[in-house]
């Protein structure tokens, strides 16, 4: 069955954030992920690291001010020049973490779409040389707009359609399940058809973006099949716990799974 990495963003919030790190441990993932590391000595998460034995699989490239609501710069055009400075950032991060891919965020677009597009597009290209020469590879989330109103990427296939237009061999979907839930369905089916093409699985239930088993998606099925397609890497369990995350944990054991 797949293997799953404890989103410390979502997960453990009833602990300070570097606390989180012995909470995921103690429950049993061997793994994490979370959005951003920036605010933290890249020292301090790595001795977490080491002593909580954790893998860290994934974080995300700045994304502007995100107390203020932003969700990320990745697409407007008056701010390349700090993208490009949160790029170099986030390698020196992720270089020091171990970390082996890095999430990218459209971002919440005012420009035109085709100026969006441009700049993306751009940025992505740029963003994606510098981490291959890192060793890295990039990822293009697609988010929906129920949650996020006004997100500039928020379907798989336009993701792809992205993609193409990049055209780097360094750069994959990260495909989050709850997210394509709202905006599209046809869950099974596109990550069939696209899971050469997807560097990263997320998960929650809708409504709610609560743990599996809280809502419509039948995440019993999903794990048989996304197991038999020989998917190899982690899933995010980027959900709000309906209660607290240990409490709502026991999705795992139901499906005869461990973290």
């Amino acid at each position: 069955m797949p293997k799953f990495a404890a989103n410390l963003t979502m997960l453990f919030t009833e602990l300070p954030f570097l606390e989180r790190f012995e909470a995921a441990s103690k429950a049993g993932f061997q793994a994490i992920e979370f959005l951003f590391p920036y605010d933290h000595e890249k020292q301090q998460i790595a001795d977490l690291l080491q002593k909580h034995h954790l893998q860290l699989i994934l974080h995300n490239l700045p994304a502007g001010n995100w107390g203020a609501g932003e969700r990320g710069i990745a697409a407007h055009p008056a701010r390349k020049e700090e993208f490009r400075e949160g790029v170099d950032r986030a390698i020196a991060y992720a270089t020091a973490l171990q970390v082996p891919q890095l999430n990218c965020l459209a971002g919440i677009v005012t420009d035109t779409p085709v100026q969006a597009r441009n700049t993306l597009v751009e940025n992505l290209a740029y963003a994606a040389d510098k981490l291959h020469a890192s060793g890295l590879r990039l990822l293009l989330e697609p988010v929906n707009t129920r949650d996020i109103a006004g997100f500039f990427v928020n379907r798989t296939d336009q993701a792809l359609a992205i993609l193409d237009e990049v055209g780097s061999s360094n750069l994959y979907l990260q495909y989050d399940i709850y997210h394509a839930q709202v905006m599209e369905g046809n869950l099974a089916e596109t990550i069939c058809r696209n899971l050469g093409r997807i560097g990263h699985l997320q998960l929650a239930d809708n409504p709610g973006r609560h743990e599996p088993g809280t809502g419509e998606i039948n995440y019993d099925y999903l794990f048989r099949h996304i197991d038999g397609l020989g998917y190899t890497g982690w899933i995010g369990c980027e959900y709000k716990p309906a209660a607290t995350t240990i409490e709502g944990l026991g999705w795992l054991k139901s499906h005869g799974i461990g973290a």
